[in-house]
């Protein structure tokens, strides 16, 4: 892991230009450091903003520690004229143990201009500083005690967040539901440990703290509360990391249009003539607070061409990789006996019948009629065809990708496949924390298993073990006892600066 005893910097903002670019340094010679930097003469008072300016002047050697040298700046002062300015800043000190980091922190707001930026950074290394690795501020506040490990990774999640629901998930874990909800459940196992362990103490005495009915009680409380955690944490997942949807179909069938007209841009290309979308064009939107990547793939179909049957067999690969897929068809020309959808079909589960349900998995596949607006070509027989190919149970969802008619049912319909609905945001989002909560919970149904409903004479020592294993699982939840490869792992997906 990274060291903690010195003082590093980083830029803070996104790359690229912007109005106001900001520079932060953390660590025991953060103020010793900026005032290296800065042609301020007096004390940075803490969280104050002040403004100077930045200039590429050499360490002065005489700086104290403690930032006392005000007899060095008024002897030093032809040095600081002399020196070339960088820019005009406003810099804020935050004293430990109330920053970020939870020590010194120094932000430096200057214009935001990357080579301005940068240029600040490489002074402040020349004085003492070091250049900051990926998540070491967000690391230095998890191990001073500033925020907890699932508060840490909200971060990222919160940074990375790009519908609403997403940031206000994010934010509620940053402001610690999930240590909350697991803190509830630690302090019922915690007494439940204690009471064991002492039964175990004094076996001699015939000592039991607690009864094998109470001990049942109580264990069911706990599979229920990790159950309640777990339930709702596929829709926290979809929250986090989103769905892709793949849009397939034969040419000229409208899936370009369809993916315009979902994305609400024309991002991919249209035209009458077949094959005219030849390689994956992706996009992601918002689709009712869930983000989802919506890929648009070439028309399936045999191709004597090199680039175009690439195009299809990637186009198979997306429908093979997507959460949901739509297989459009086109309502204004005549039913071509299912081989619109076959093919299609059969890159997903090799079968037919109930394929729009469940054909891999966790993946829903969605029939989309589009067209709308035009005649419809397809009769009665037809459509008992399309039943018979992908299942009674589908819904056969009439659009116009044109006019945009039927695209709000569509909407509806792949939120509702996916199960998406958010009556309250999840505990759960993130794929490591269900699987140590879903890890407790295993060792919670052994031990009522062991505790049997008979209620005779247990042995505590096995209940015990299991407990154990549920209380490190929850330990490493929220980082009491995260192994050091999993934290570096954690906070290396951060960014510089954060």
């Amino acid at each position: 892991m990274f060291a903690t005893s010195d003082t590093i910097v980083a830029i803070a903002t996104p790359p690229g230009p912007g109005a106001i670019g900001v520079v932060r340094l953390s660590g025991p010679d953060a103020q010793l450091v900026t005032r290296q930097l800065i042609t301020h003469r007096g004390s940075l008072e803490p969280r104050r903003a002040t403004l100077t300016r930045v200039v590429q002047a050499a360490p002065r050697e005489s700086e104290s520690r403690d930032g006392r040298n005000d007899a060095v700046r008024k002897d030093a002062g032809r040095d600081v004229e002399v020196a070339r300015p960088i820019d005009q800043v406003v810099v804020t000190y935050f004293p430990a143990p109330g920053s970020y980091t939870g020590e010194d922190v120094v932000e430096v707001s200057a214009h935001g201009s990357p080579v301005v930026l940068t240029e600040i950074v490489k002074t402040a290394v020349g004085c003492g500083a070091r250049l900051a690795e990926r998540g070491e501020f967000t690391l230095r506040a998890f191990l001073n005690g500033r925020i907890d490990l699932p508060q840490a990774e909200a971060v990222v999640d919160l940074i990375e967040a790009s519908t609403p629901l997403q940031a206000r998930a994010a934010f509620d874990q940053l402001n610690g539901t999930i240590t909350q909800a697991i803190g509830e459940i630690e302090a019922v196992l915690f007494d439940l440990i204690a009471r064991l362990e002492a039964s175990v103490d004094f076996p001699e005495e015939g000592y039991h703290f607690v009864t094998p009915a109470a001990l049942g009680e109580a264990l069911d409380d706990l599979v229920a509360r990790t159950s309640t955690l777990v339930s709702g944490a596929r829709r926290g997942r979809l929250l986090r990391e989103g769905v892709q949807i793949a849009i397939v179909g034969r040419p000229n069938v409208g899936k370009s249009s369809l993916f315009n007209a979902l994305v609400g841009a024309s991002r991919a290309i249209v035209a009458d003539q077949p094959g005219t979308t030849r390689d994956l064009v992706t996009e992601t939107i918002d689709l009712d607070g869930l983000r989802a990547t919506i890929v648009d793939t070439a028309g399936l179909c045999p191709s004597d061409d090199i680039v175009e049957s690439e195009g299809v067999r990637r186009a198979e690969r997306a429908a093979r990789a997507g959460d949901v897929v739509l297989l459009v068809a086109d309502r204004s020309e005549s039913w071509r006996g299912g081989d619109e959808w076959v093919r299609a079909l059969g890159g997903l589960d090799g079968r037919r019948g109930g394929a729009s349900q469940h054909a891999s998995g966790d993946r829903r596949v969605l029939a989309v009629a589009n067209k709308s607006d035009l005649p419809s070509a397809w009769s009665s027989a037809d459509l008992a065809s399309v039943r018979e190919l992908l299942g009674d149970s589908v819904d056969i969802i009439e659009v116009s990708a044109a006019t945009g008619a039927g695209m709000g049912a569509l909407r509806g319909r792949i939120a509702a496949v996916l199960d998406f609905e958010m009556r309250e945001r999840p505990a759960l989002t993130n794929v490591r924390h269900l699987e140590l909560v879903e890890r407790a919970g295993c060792a919670f149904r052994r031990a009522r298993a062991a505790v049997g409903s008979s209620g005779a004479a247990i042995s505590e020592e096995f209940v015990l073990a299991d407990l154990q294993e549920a209380r490190d699982a929850f330990g490493e939840v929220v980082g009491r006892r995260a192994p050091e490869d999993v934290l570096e792992r954690i906070f290396s997906t951060f960014c510089i600066g954060k």
